[in-house]
Formats: structure tokens, sequence, C-alpha cells
């Protein structure tokens, strides 16, 4: 769902520039899509910056969206953002927009309101200590684009994890005691009432990678005027925005619409 809103809101950007656009549905998976970058038969796909760097490089070290390259000294370590890690590891001829830094597509732990009241805990980086003696859910954010791999955090190895169908089941699980914290998918936003009670921990220090919506394209389909429209598009987007905007589509309504209702709204 997210990623057909993403292509159409995309589309209907590039669209306004005078580019002729169409949107292709059923693309498949991650490595699907990206063979249809490559093969230049799709010219460009919504992504989550930190999803798409694990996938390509499943030992990047990158967990903060800014850019924080720091030299301590010459023979000093080397500290790069996402994005600026995620470029360095894209294939030859694909290129990224700029990550909307409105959106925050990561993961969230979450623990009752007792239980984090108890042990005063109100961040991942403070609950991480406590990780190896606990047992944790992991629950789907419905509609949002596909992980790369289980959830890292860094920090905290659980002692075990279990899957829950869905974030309603791991919301009654937590609160019934049957788990001791409970993992999202994605943003809360996107799930109205499921942390009901619950306390979501803060991650200011990016325990858990960024994710933030981005544009991959082939590189030579699109003009400067075309990519610049890609960057107002990340510049206007918001988890909050995009939430609502998959609400309304779950409701019913068609995702052109939504999308072209959007653009209108922002002067895209």
């Amino acid at each position: 769902m997210e990623s057909n809103l993403l292509a159409q809101i995309y589309a209907g950007a590039l669209a306004r520039t005078g580019a002729r656009t169409a949107v292709a549905a059923d693309l498949g998976r991650r490595a699907d899509y990206l063979a249809a970058l490559d093969a230049g038969t799709v010219t460009v796909v919504g992504e989550h910056s930190g999803e798409l760097l694990t996938f390509l490089n499943s030992g990047a070290q990158a967990r903060k969206p800014e850019v924080t390259t720091d030299v301590a000294d010459k023979s000093g370590p080397v500290r790069l953002s996402v994005t600026e890690e995620l470029n360095r590891s894209l294939p030859e001829g694909l290129a990224v927009s700029d990550p909307a830094d409105g959106t925050d597509m990561r993961p969230r732990v979450l623990l009752t309101e007792a239980a984090a009241t108890l042990d005063n805990v109100r961040s991942v980086g403070e609950f991480a200590p406590r990780c190896g003696a606990v047992e944790a859910a992991v629950a789907p954010v419905p509609g949002v684009l596909q992980a790369a791999g289980p959830v890292r955090i860094a920090g905290c190895d659980f002692a075990a994890t279990r899957l829950y169908p869905d974030v309603a089941a791991l919301r009654k699980a937590l609160l019934d005691g049957e788990i001791q914290a409970g993992i999202l998918t994605g943003p809360p936003a996107m799930v109205p009432g499921a942390t009901d009670g619950l306390t979501i921990l803060a991650d200011g220090d990016y325990a858990v990678r960024a994710e933030n919506v981005l544009a991959v394209y082939r590189k030579g389909l699109l003009d400067d005027r075309q990519i610049r429209k890609l960057n107002y598009v990340a510049g206007e987007l918001t988890t909050d925005g995009l939430a609502e905007m998959i609400r309304k589509v779950r409701e019913g309504a068609s995702a052109s619409d939504v999308a072209r209702a959007w653009l209108d709204e922002h002067a895209l």
C-alpha cells in the first residue's frame, strides 16, 4: 500500500514537469524492482533509506540519518550517515533523492506503561541493558514497505523473540504479561490505537537504524528539474501525512486521487 501510494505521488509530481508517467503495479520484492530499475523498465521507486541500505550492504554500520562525517584525526574513523553509506552501496547506475526528513519509518520498541514507570525506562538506550533477560514480540505494521530482515537494535539482544500476526495481538500479549517488550515494524501512526496503554520508547541515539522515505531512480532517465521535483516531494512528506494518506486508501479512496490531493495541497 505504501509502495503504491509513493509511486502515485512520484508519478504525479513528475507529470507536473511535463513528463509522461505511468504507475507499474505489483513489482514484487525488493530484488525484483531493483532489477527493473537496473534494466530501465522502471524509472523511480519509493524506498526506506535504512531498509535499502540493509538489503544492499548487510555489514553497514551507519544508523543516524543526518550527515555526521567526523574525522577525529587523519588516522581516526569516519562515521557516515545512513544516506552517505547508502549512496556508497548503490549499484552502478542508480541514485537516490534527498531523504524525507519528516518521515520516521523506524520500528518502535514498546513496554507497558506500568513496566516503563517501575523501571524508570523511557528510551531504548535505557532499556538495552535489560534486553538479555527479556522476551519480546514482533508484529508487522500493515501496508508499509517490506523489511529487509529482522529488526536490529544496537546493544539489545533479546533472550527470545516471538512473531505475532498483528499489532492487536501484540498489544494484548503485552498487557496480559505474556511478553515483556514489543516491537512494531513501523511507526504507530500507521495503526491508530495499537499503542494505547503502552509506552513507546524514545530512540534519539538511533539504536534502530534511521528509516526515511526516499526515491530511488535510474540515472540518465530524469533531467535536473525532475530530480529537483523528487527532492521537493521529500521536503514535504511527513510520517503523519503518509499515515493519513494510507488511512484514506484503506478506507477505499483511490491512491491516485489521494496522491493528487496531497500534491495540490503542497503546491507540488
